[in-house]
C-alpha cells in the first residue's frame, strides 16, 4: 500500500513553479498510489480562480482515494467557501482496505495560527474508533520543525490534540506548513511533516520534496517513508514495524 503526502503548492507566481509541478505528478502517477493526501495551502490567497487552477492540477494525480485539506493561505479571503465548493468539506474522513485517514482542517480565517478547536476532538475520537491503519492529517505541524527559525503557528491547542491522537492509537500523522520535511516519533506513533512540492519558497539547501509512505503488512506491519525530491531522487528517512 503506498500513501503520497504533497503539501503547500501555492499555486500562484512568482511562488509556483508549474514545470516543478508538472514532475511531481508525473512521478506520483508513475508511483501509483492508491491513497493521495494534501495537507493545505493549495493557494496564496484563498482567491477563486487560484482554488481552480490548484484543482486543475489536482485533478490529474491518479489514485484511488485523495484526500485535501485546506492551509492557512486557503482560509484567506473567504477561501473556506472556495475550498468546500471545490473540493469538499473541509474537515472529512476516508476509509480503505484497513486504513482510516482523517483529514482534520487545523485553519482560522485570515488568521496563520493553527488551532484544532474542542469543538472538533468528539468527532476525530470517533472517526478514529476502528481497528487497522490510522493516519491523521492537518495542515500545521503539531511539533517544531528544525531549520524554520523562530517557532510560531504552532496550533494553540497542539498538547491537547497530540494527547488525543496518542490515545486513540494514530500510527501517522502527516502535516505541512513549514516547507521543511521532517520526521518525529513520538510515544510510538510518527509525525511526518512535508515540504513544498513545487515552489521556489524554500529554505536554505532545503529542495522542494513530497512524501512517499509504504506500509508492507507482509513483514509484520511495516511502515517505510521516502523523502522524494521534486527534481528527481528520494531518500529513505524512516523504516519501523508497527507495535
Amino acid at each position: 500500500m503506498k500513501i503520497a503526502h504533497i503539501s503547500d503548492i501555492h499555486v500562484v507566481e512568482p511562488h509556483f513553479l508549474p514545470d516543478l509541478a508538472e514532475k511531481v505528478i508525473e512521478e506520483i502517477n508513475e508511483i501509483e498510489p492508491e491513497i493521495v493526501v494534501v495537507t493545505g495551502d493549495l493557494t496564496e490567497n484563498g482567491y477563486p480562480f487560484e482554488f481552480k487552477r490548484a484543482e486543475s492540477y489536482i485533478e490529474r494525480i491518479k489514485c484511488k482515494i485523495k484526500v485535501v485539506i485546506p492551509g492557512n493561505h486557503d482560509a484567506r479571503n473567504v477561501g473556506d467557501l472556495g475550498f468546500e465548493e471545490i473540493f469538499g468539506p473541509r474537515s472529512k474522513v476516508e476509509r480503505y482496505e484497513g486504513i482510516t485517514i482523517v483529514g482534520v482542517d487545523s485553519t482560522q480565517p485570515d488568521l496563520d495560527d493553527g488551532h484544532v478547536g474542542r469543538e472538533k476532538y468528539e468527532w476525530i475520537e470517533k472517526c478514529l474508533d476502528t481497528d487497522g491503519f490510522k493516519v491523521v492529517a492537518l495542515h500545521h505541524h503539531l511539533i517544531p520543525v528544525p531549520k524554520t527559525g523562530r517557532e510560531r503557528q504552532i496550533p494553540i491547542d497542539a498538547g491537547d490534540v497530540l494527547e488525543l491522537l496518542v490515545r486513540c492509537g494514530v500510527d501517522l500523522v502527516l502535516c505541512g506548513h513549514k516547507h521543511v520535511p521532517w520526521i518525529w516519533n513520538l510515544n510510538g506513533m510518527v509525525i511526518a511533516n512535508a515540504g513544498t512540492a513545487c515552489t521556489n519558497r524554500v529554505k536554505w539547501n532545503i529542495p522542494q520534496s513530497f512524501n512517499l509512505i509504504e506500509l508492507d503488512e507482509a513483514e509484520k506491519g511495516t511502515i517505510k517513508i521516502y523523502r522524494m525530491y521534486s527534481g528527481g531522487g528520494q531518500e529513505l528517512v524512516l523504516e519501523k514495524r508497527r507495535g
